[in-house]
């Protein structure tokens, strides 16, 4: 009987801990199904609105600033506050950006939407991603990582998607998607609010908010190609944000909201199915694979912008997300060997603030580059940066030192 208490409590336990990571997730695929939730309806707001491509980056951009806003202030928060609070919170956030959108008639409105979807999201990034490490069962050793990395993708691709079929077939095509978000949203709240706490709150939550982003000494050398790997992909991302409506509709001369969804959709999915593979692999191994696939997957995207070939654009495109997962899950995977509870927050911080640095920068430089010159010209420079990074990737991508590899005196 003695022996018998121990392990009903630690069955207990595991069933709470697997609510606590089965709630993580559907939140942050929740949280980032709301933020994708808008792209379908780009085209319409050019259209109805009068809004440009340069506007339309810009909000991409808007998004991006908020979330690394979100990121450096908040990033650390969860650790105070506990992550069940902290992820309330993000969902709160992004709640009233849906509610915002529900009123999109001018550019100024769909920035500030976007904006505080992108603080919200960030806070998200945060505190659910390390919900999910804390969380998650032992085995597989690759699920934590996946889970946390792929989780956005996979709240991307269901968003869009979700958002082209409403906006193509359902009723009040500029509202119902938000409608179907908030209600998600409000949703994963309640489950996060009956789901346990993994951390012991602590005192420090005003002085977290200064920012800081921290890796420790033991992954730092990942760093510089992690941040390549990172900044090239997620660039690819907010490019497909920023100009997939217009080139949906332009070079490959279809006007559906269903099929921009779609495209946008066999990115992201693609990237979620690809990360699994990965960990067949070592770190170092799988990044060099995943910027290959990547680059041979933008090389056939260039190819298909040029031609005006949809399907061709479509299958280069699920070539390039396969190569994408593989990658970041590879990088976050190296960046997260053998952190401790309080490592987490500020890994994920980092790893998240490359992230958005790649979507927004690029995608500002591409939004102003975009009263100039064509789509097909500025797919080649994110096509060049890819190429960048791949290259790096190939020469210089290493594994994690191990502890027995720590001990050893320097030379």
């Amino acid at each position: 009987m003695q022996n018998l208490v121990p392990a009903i409590n630690r069955t207990r336990q595991g069933r709470t801990l697997r609510l606590a990571f089965l709630s993580a997730v559907v939140s942050l695929v929740a949280s980032f199904a709301a933020s994708a939730s808008p792209i379908p309806l780009f085209n319409t707001y050019r259209a109805e609105d009068g809004f440009t491509n340069a506007g339309i980056s810009l909000a991409v951009v808007s998004n991006s600033v908020g979330t690394i806003a979100g990121l450096l202030v908040l990033g650390r928060l969860s650790n105070h506050l506990g992550r069940r609070l902290a992820a309330i919170a993000s969902l709160g956030l992004l709640l009233l950006g849906c509610l915002l959108l529900l009123n999109v008639h001018d550019i100024g409105t769909l920035l500030a939407s976007r904006l505080l979807m992108g603080v919200g999201t960030g806070l998200a990034s945060s505190s659910l991603t390390s919900y999910i490490v804390d969380a998650a069962p032992a085995r597989p050793a690759w699920l934590a990582s996946v889970a946390s990395s792929q989780g956005p993708m996979l709240g991307l691709t269901l968003g869009a998607i979700a958002s082209g079929a409403l906006v193509q077939f359902g009723p009040w095509p500029r509202h119902l998607i938000y409608l179907v978000c908030a209600g998600l949203l409000v949703l994963s709240a309640a489950l996060i609010s009956i789901s346990p706490e993994t951390t012991k709150p602590t005192p420090g939550a005003w002085r977290s908010l200064v920012p800081r982003v921290r890796v420790p000494a033991r992954v730092r050398h990942l760093l510089p190609v992690a941040a390549l790997v990172f900044v090239a992909t997620w660039a690819t991302g907010a490019f497909y944000q920023a100009f997939m409506p217009a080139l949906v509709e332009d070079q490959l001369h279809t006007r559906s909201p269903l099929i921009l969804g779609l495209v946008f959709a066999a990115y992201m999915a693609s990237s979620v199915l690809g990360a699994p593979l990965g960990g067949r692999f070592t770190s170092a191994a799988a990044q060099r694979i995943g910027m290959l696939i990547f680059l041979t997957g933008w090389i056939g995207i260039i190819a298909a912008i040029a031609t005006g070939t949809l399907v061709l654009f479509i299958a280069t495109t699920i070539v390039a997300g396969a190569g994408q997962g593989i990658a970041i899950s590879a990088a976050t995977r190296g960046l997260l060997h053998d952190s401790t509870l309080a490592d987490r927050a500020p890994i994920f911080s980092v790893i998240y603030l490359l992230c958005y640095s790649g979507a927004a920068f690029p995608s500002l430089i591409s939004g102003e580059l975009s009263n100039t010159f064509s789509l097909p010209k500025i797919s080649l420079g994110y096509g060049g940066l890819a190429l960048v990074a791949t290259v790096f990737a190939v020469v210089a991508a290493r594994n994690p030192h191990t502890k027995a590899t720590e001990e050893e005196p320097a030379c």
